[in-house]
């Protein structure tokens, strides 16, 4: 045997089973679960195979607890989780194992900003106890923490994130634990390895070490102790359902409580908030009605589409027998890449939008002040619901669309004096594109600059809960 034989003999991290893969996991330990969306990702297998282990009052820490039988939430509906710390709780109309435990008390919850969350498993990995950062400052986020000013801004310090075992999800592994990942399935699955005692990682193929090009490795085996083989592949069934759930446009519904004025549907108001962007910009689309904005940006505009799970240069939703399981939007919808197009984690993803390099972010919101304070997180009274990667993304230096109704189902409105609901951030908010209206936002408070045909500027003041100024030049909204 030679040297580099006996090397790799040596260092071989491949075991035989999930099951064997999780020896050490006890009760009580903290679990990082890598993977993005609501279904997306999942290390199913040693998710499975941690149910079947029995280990109970587990710290679980992930970027959502998703749904159905291949996410975390089958930990939770066995009883084996005490602590959630993720980014979403729950999921409106959907109950789950984790909502029901937070509701009676046998959970507890703590909520982190998504960009928030990869930046503290990111410090844990490397050795930096504590960091500040803008986001969450003047909100419920900073409630409790040490804030201080940096620039003439207020920041919040965080403390790192570290686990006991991580379970993250890759393509392919060498024998050696380095990973590859495919498309924009990295997401929090490189942050996370780095963050534990132990790493497991689940992989689709494992090859002997020199298969995988050196430069193409993007989780190095020094970050992985143990690989397995799935024991779960997604089968064509599982395929054939996130095709029908999440391929296709969200179904959104206009809002037509009462009688009124004619509204826009939401393709309009997503082709006319489409047009507000500008060529040359990187931007980001939010969940809901701005995700509809990517299908009305022509091909022909210089303009790029960031995501928060790692993905830059994305185009419209991908039409039926196109669908790549990999390659999807923030909001876990089947998307097309366009010419140019590159994949990171999600920590790089939100270091784009904290440093000023994405120009435009488009949000969907609960409620928006007169002063530019968005609120779009949580209604009290509805549950705990979910920050995402909201706050990170308006607390960057980036110009920020709200895309939403003007007002609630029952006819109430959402452009107020004051946001009675949790904030997102303060101040950040420049435009608002409604389906009645398309209203600036500046030192003097609410500006209505276009009206959407068939509207009269009283339709609008009458469904605003604060003083709207007129422009000068108001005009007709136009969508081309």
């Amino acid at each position: 045997m030679s040297g580099d034989e006996r090397h790799a003999v040596m260092m071989d991290k491949v075991v035989p089973t999930a099951a064997a893969a999780l020896a050490g996991v006890r009760d009580g330990a903290t679990v990082l679960v890598g993977g993005f969306g609501v279904i997306q990702g999942w290390p199913a297998s040693l998710l499975l195979a941690l149910r079947a282990r029995g280990a109970r009052d587990l710290t679980v820490i992930c970027n959502t607890p998703g749904v159905g039988p291949y996410s975390p939430q089958i930990l939770a509906e066995a009883g084996q989780v005490r602590r959630l710390v993720s980014t979403y709780a729950t999921y409106p109309g959907r109950p789950t194992p984790m909502a029901d435990g937070i509701r009676d008390g046998t959970l507890t919850l703590e909520l982190v900003p998504q960009g928030t969350l990869a930046e503290r498993a990111r410090a844990g990995g490397a050795g930096i106890p504590a960091f500040y950062t803008p986001v969450g400052a003047g909100t419920e986020v900073a409630r409790g923490k040490e804030t201080r000013r940096f620039g003439g801004r207020e920041h919040v310090l965080e403390t790192a994130i570290r686990a006991d075992v991580a379970l993250i999800r890759a393509e392919v592994a060498d024998r050696l634990g380095n990973l590859t990942y495919r498309r924009g399935s990295r997401n929090f699955n490189p942050i996370f390895a780095t963050a534990a005692d132990v790493t497991i990682a689940e992989v689709d193929e494992i090859v002997a070490p020199g298969a995988i090009a050196p430069e193409a490795v993007v989780t190095p085996g020094i970050s992985v102790d143990r690989v397995v083989r799935s024991e779960h592949p997604i089968d064509d069934a599982l395929l054939r359902d996130l095709r029908r759930r999440y391929g296709a446009a969200i179904p959104v519904d206009p809002h037509t409580a009462g009688d009124g004025p004619p509204r826009l549907p939401p393709d309009l108001v997503a082709r006319k908030a489409a047009l507000l962007l500008r060529d040359g910009e990187y931007v980001n689309l939010g969940l809901g009605l701005p995700t509809l904005v990517s299908s009305y940006v022509a091909a022909e505009r210089a303009i790029v589409l960031h995501a928060e799970n790692g993905l830059l240069g994305y185009g419209p939703l991908v039409e039926e027998g196109q669908e790549d399981f990999h390659l999807y939007n923030a909001g876990g919808q089947l998307v097309r890449l366009v010419p140019g197009a590159s994949f990171f984690d999600s920590a790089a993803a939100f270091a784009m939008v904290r440093s000023g390099r994405v120009g435009t972010v488009v949000l969907g919101a609960l409620q928006v002040s007169q002063a530019g304070d968005l609120a779009n997180w949580n209604v009290p009274e509805t549950g705990a619901g979910g920050i995402g990667g909201a706050m990170d993304l308006a607390a960057g230096r980036a110009r920020v669309i709200v895309v939403m109704f003007h007002t609630t189902r029952a006819g109430e409105p959402k452009l107020v004096e004051r946001c009675a609901y949790p904030l997102t951030a303060p101040a950040c908010v420049s435009t608002v594109v409604t389906d009645l209206a398309v209203i600036d936002i500046d030192a003097g408070g609410f500006l209505l600059r276009e009206l959407a045909p068939g509207v009269a500027v009283e339709d609008v003041r009458a469904r605003t809960g604060a003083s709207l100024r007129v422009s000068a030049d108001l005009r007709e909204m136009r969508f081309t």
